[in-house]
């Protein structure tokens, strides 16, 4: 067997590790709301959001295409198995690390500054494509922030359509409501997130000449990728759920309908436009924005703080993580 096959499947057994640890870190992003308001049974939500999930990421494929062309192009890669195996090793660390202390750090970050740190150790700066790349970190950026202000406008709606019904009753009926918003919301996170790795087993593929240049993403790959964030995903992130579920505000039925179609258009809108969002950062900031218009002082001002600090940070560290990892590893190519 040679060594360029060997590495193609580290690859993919990596890939989909990333993607089984991404859907139990990112469970909480579609279903905290719902769990928290005990709209659903914490059992029951996990497996709506592992089916709609799996769904989701058998949909799409446009975000898969964006990752593998536009941060860098495998063929300008000397050592492109070894960056991209990288890449995975020390996104899987950041994710594990994050999971373990209860930090909803964004799983998108993590995977492209690693990659981008992975290729620049080995080819240095010049290899990045600057003009994907930076459309890529400004979905990253902007994202958080539109969700902020949506979600802010769609409960400000609410209150003004709301506010002479009984409360009781509206969040009866918004529990209902939020069944429906949650499994939309698990199915847009399938269609963006289990692309990421997609696209890195595609990369990788064309990379050591196993697909042409401007392939289509594997069926096989598709549906392995969907199978290991539905698998992940059952697993749950009851650490994350505790944070992104309660630790932001206090969340109401009302209140997570609101954050649960925030999250759902924001993500969609990405994944139609072919850009990776991360779907941590997009639903936080939704609720954020949500509890803003509830009640400023309702939120955990706090909590929003250290989430903050570590979708800052992530980018630079994972990047510098992976180019360690990357000249470990090559010390034994």
């Amino acid at each position: 067997m040679s060594v360029l096959l060997i590495l193609t499947i580290l690859i993919v057994v990596g890939a989909l590790a990333f993607d089984f640890i991404n859907g139990f870190h990112d469970t909480a992003n579609a279903i905290a709301t719902s769990v928290s308001t005990k709209a659903l049974k914490p059992r029951h939500a996990i497996l709506l959001a592992a089916t709609m999930n799996f769904i989701g990421a058998m949909t799409f494929t446009g975000v898969a295409k964006t990752i593998s062309k536009d941060i860098v192009d495998p063929f300008m890669l000397e050592h492109g198995s070894v960056v991209i195996l990288a890449a995975l090793l020390s996104a899987i660390a950041w994710n594990l690390l994050t999971w373990y202390y209860g930090i909803p750090s964004s799983s998108s970050h993590a995977l492209i500054g690693s990659i981008a740190g992975a290729a620049i150790a080995a080819e240095g700066l010049n290899v990045l494509n600057y003009k994907g790349f930076t459309k890529i970190i400004e979905a990253l950026i902007l994202s958080p922030i539109i969700a902020f202000v949506v979600g802010y406008i769609i409960y400000s709606i609410f209150k003004v359509v709301f506010k002479n019904f009984n409360l009781t009753k509206t969040n009866r009926n918004f529990r209902y409501i939020q069944i429906a918003t949650a499994a939309l919301q698990s199915y847009s996170h399938g269609t963006n997130d289990a692309q990421k790795s997609m696209g890195i087993i595609t990369m990788a593929l064309i990379a050591n000449h196993y697909l042409k240049p401007g392939s289509d993403v594997p069926f096989w790959v598709q549906a392995s990728c969907a199978i290991a964030m539905g698998l992940g995903t059952s697993i749950g992130g009851w650490k994350i759920i505790k944070t992104v579920g309660g630790k932001i505000m206090k969340i109401r039925p009302i209140n997570g309908v609101a954050a649960d179609l925030t999250g759902a258009a924001i993500i969609f809108g990405a994944t139609y436009i072919h850009l990776p969002v991360s779907t941590t950062h997009v639903i936080s900031s939704g609720i954020l924005g949500v509890g803003s218009a509830h009640r400023l002082k309702g939120v955990k001002w706090d909590t929003a703080q250290r989430m903050l600090i570590t979708w800052v940070i992530t980018l630079p560290i994972t990047a510098l993580l992976a180019g360690f990892i990357y000249f470990i590893l090559n010390l034994f190519m």
